[in-house]
């Protein structure tokens, strides 16, 4: 199906584009799935939170070592080619992981090593695929198609932890089978995916066409905007890593309450990309991506304080559905703003702040735990979340007057 004949279809009978919403799907739960069963393995192996934080810190290492090349490749190569060998490495990680269970010769060395592979080929894979979207769908879908995408991701991020937990406490090869099997099925699914693209360009690889991504975004304030005020509030709040502490030692429940935790943050996401997928913010696009991370710090600070496990999950439901918001409008702006030739490039950067400001939030998470305590690190998160929007109101201001998504701004 061409772009024009799009425009008169839905997403739902948009062919190329329900092929990579179900390999995003199949993919990100085998992310989540895993995720879940490394941080328990982790925490069950030393029970140390600051090995949690590690497992951050080394999924981050991979994205600052190659996610610049990444942002050359997919401007170079097939991205389809490049998103399924992704995939495939990854599943054969999660193999890996799968004979180290049954054999039981896992430790936190071989974890961290695993986790290193799975986050290099993820720096590949996350850059491509954000850059897959404007090839897929019309520009006028372009907002509805990545709200539509990102409830895919959340889809998973809720069924993903909590079907890891219940796996993992029935036996742990389970997961990781699981995991290899959804991940290599999404790798042949992303195959089908048909895009329409102008021929790549062939520049010779050098410093500054590495580089190029980061000059673009230094000179579009939009764009810079975007990416700070996420790569800002979420080092400072990150509270995920510290998940498994908060079930143990303070809710006193097993890895399904994990599931649980980690999956409560996916149903106010999903929540958030439905009905962006069918009402996309028409006016004050900037106000209200300033308002979401305000209310993202507010949910963490609730969570930090709270002593239920109910109300606790609200929260994480409620910082998940304000991160959606802000993430569905950042991804549209970054396309928007971006022409077609420089998108891997961009989407590379702002690929390595996304996953500086989860894995390094994670660290920072793990590292002030073991300084400071477990809780008094999630309230400093969340107060250090809300200084970023007073700050970024005036840094950013080019962001807060974007008034609409409808149409492209370059």
């Amino acid at each position: 199906m061409s772009a024009a004949d799009a425009h008169s279809t839905s997403l739902r009978r948009h062919r190329p584009f329900a092929f990579y919403w179900v390999s995003r799907v199949s993919s990100t739960v085998a992310l989540q799935m895993q995720a879940v069963a490394v941080a328990w393995q982790m925490y069950d192996l030393t029970h140390n939170p600051l090995d949690l934080g590690l497992v951050g810190l080394i999924q981050f290492i991979p994205a600052a070592l190659f996610v610049l090349v990444a942002g050359h490749v997919a401007d170079r190569y097939d991205r389809r080619t490049i998103v399924r060998i992704c995939q495939t490495v990854s599943g054969l990680a999660a193999a890996t992981l799968a004979v180290g269970a049954v054999g039981g010769w896992m430790t936190r060395e071989s974890l961290l090593a695993i986790v290193f592979v799975t986050g290099s080929a993820r720096a590949f894979e996350q850059t491509t695929l954000t850059t897959l979207l404007p090839g897929i769908v019309p520009i006028s879908l372009l907002s509805r198609a990545t709200a539509a995408g990102a409830s895919a991701t959340q889809i998973a991020v809720i069924g993903g932890p909590a079907l890891g937990g219940f796996l993992y406490a029935v036996n742990p090869v389970l997961v990781y089978a699981l995991c290899c099997a959804l991940y290599l099925a999404s790798s042949l699914l992303i195959s089908r995916v048909k895009v329409e693209r102008n021929p790549p360009s062939r520049e010779p690889i050098s410093l500054a066409v590495l580089f190029a991504g980061f000059r673009y975004i230094r000179y579009n304030p939009v764009i810079l905007g975007t990416i700070s005020l996420d790569l800002f509030a979420v080092v400072l709040g990150g509270v995920y890593a510290l998940l498994p502490v908060f079930a143990r030692d303070v809710f006193h429940v097993d890895s399904w309450g994990l599931g649980l935790l980690r999956a409560s943050p996916g149903v106010g996401a999903l929540a958030a990309a439905v009905i962006l997928a069918h009402y996309p913010p028409r006016r004050w696009v900037g106000r209200i991506i300033f308002g979401a991370v305000a209310i993202y710090g507010i949910a963490i600070i609730v969570f930090a304080l709270s002593n239920s496990f109910v109300l606790s999950m609200v929260m994480l439901a409620v910082l998940g559905f304000s991160d959606m918001v802000s993430v569905v409008i950042r991804m549209t702006l970054i396309q928007l703003e971006t022409t077609d030739d420089m998108r891997g490039r961009v989407s590379a950067v702002n690929s390595l702040f996304v996953i500086a400001s989860n894995q390094l939030g994670d660290f920072r998470a793990g590292l002030m735990a073991s300084w400071i305590g477990t809780i008094p690190a999630v309230m400093v998160g969340g107060i250090g979340a809300l200084l970023v929007v007073l700050i970024g109101r005036k840094v950013f201001a080019p962001l807060y007057r974007v008034e609409t998504l409808d149409v492209p701004r370059r």
